[in-house]
């Protein structure tokens, strides 16, 4: 049984949207009760965006989504002051980024300028428009997704902002039950239409407050710590996680395990949510001829158990 009845509900529902992807949905899941932002890479057409969207209506969120474009500007994100004749004054329009879920569709197709637009808005919950300072709502989520291998107009996230996203996550193609399912079954869009909130703004911060009271052993920390010094000695990855990606794992790991119906850390917690929350910051060894999340698994089978 979930510690949860409401997060059960709330996964039930998430799954008959996205149907054979339990685990990648529990990790969106955990992803934002951890008060992470999340991205979802993959190729176009597997459902990134129902997915985004599915996750910001059944958590009872207000959202907007915008397409990144390589023309959108910052101010098509932030919004822009504009003069009004019957105030005689500037008055601020606020942009899509004022949401408590921003879902910004294949963020690697906007500009680096835009790209740190809503790096601000990422890290520190606030934008600068024309020099003043706005506070965004909160909670405040973005849900990204990007085309991997298409790479004609993109422009690669910078290790910055990638390390600003709490986890990675890629669906892939489904399997052929799943499918088969999807082909028979309703349009997701009509589904997401339909879709009722399982929880509330003030649900989700108890469930927040819930996660980050699950309590984290002293030998779970060594742990991690070994598996953290494990990606500083050169032989996996060419550059170690800094400590604010260990202590992405650990918020993880607490959401993981909360999901688990737990209220303690377990070390299979932090090793079935290390490649989801740290491969995205790493870059393997070039004699590897792995992909980051082959490498960091391969690291977990080398790194003993406490």
């Amino acid at each position: 049984m979930h510690a949860d009845t409401k997060i059960h509900q709330l996964l039930v529902q998430l799954n008959t949207v996205i149907v054979g992807k339990s685990a990648q949905v529990s990790d969106c899941v955990a992803c934002l009760l951890a008060g992470g932002h999340l991205l979802i890479e993959d190729v176009p057409g597997v459902g990134k965006t129902t997915l985004a969207h599915a996750l910001s209506k059944s958590f009872g969120l207000q959202f907007s989504r915008v397409q990144f474009t390589a023309d959108l500007m910052p101010s098509d994100l932030v919004g822009v002051s504009i003069y009004e004749r019957g105030r005689e004054s500037f008055v601020f329009h606020p942009g899509p980024v004022f949401a408590q879920v921003l879902l910004a569709d294949e963020i690697n197709r906007a500009s680096p300028k835009t790209q740190s637009a809503l790096l601000e808005a990422m890290e520190e919950k606030q934008v600068t428009v024309e020099g003043e300072t706005r506070a965004l709502p909160h909670p405040f989520f973005v849900i990204a997704t990007q085309n991997p291998h298409d790479q004609l107009g993109t422009y690669a996230l910078p290790e910055s902002q990638l390390d600003r996203f709490h986890m990675r996550l890629s669906l892939g193609y489904p399997d052929r039950a799943a499918e088969r399912e999807l082909l028979r079954g309703a349009d997701r869009r009509d589904m997401l239409e339909h879709l009722q909130p399982v929880l509330t703004p003030a649900d989700l911060a108890r469930l927040q407050q819930a996660v980050a009271e699950v309590h984290t052993a002293e030998p779970v920390l060594e742990y991690l710590q070994d598996l953290v010094a494990a990606t500083r000695s050169g032989r996996w990855f060419a550059q170690g996680l800094s400590p604010r990606a260990a202590l992405a794992v650990v918020r993880s790991a607490k959401a993981q395990a909360y999901l688990s119906g737990r209220d303690y850390v377990a070390p299979d917690d932090i090793a079935s949510i290390l490649p989801q929350t740290v491969a995205h910051r790493l870059i393997p060894v070039s004699s590897a001829g792995r992909g980051a999340v082959e490498q960091v698994r391969a690291m977990l089978e080398a790194t003993p158990l406490p």
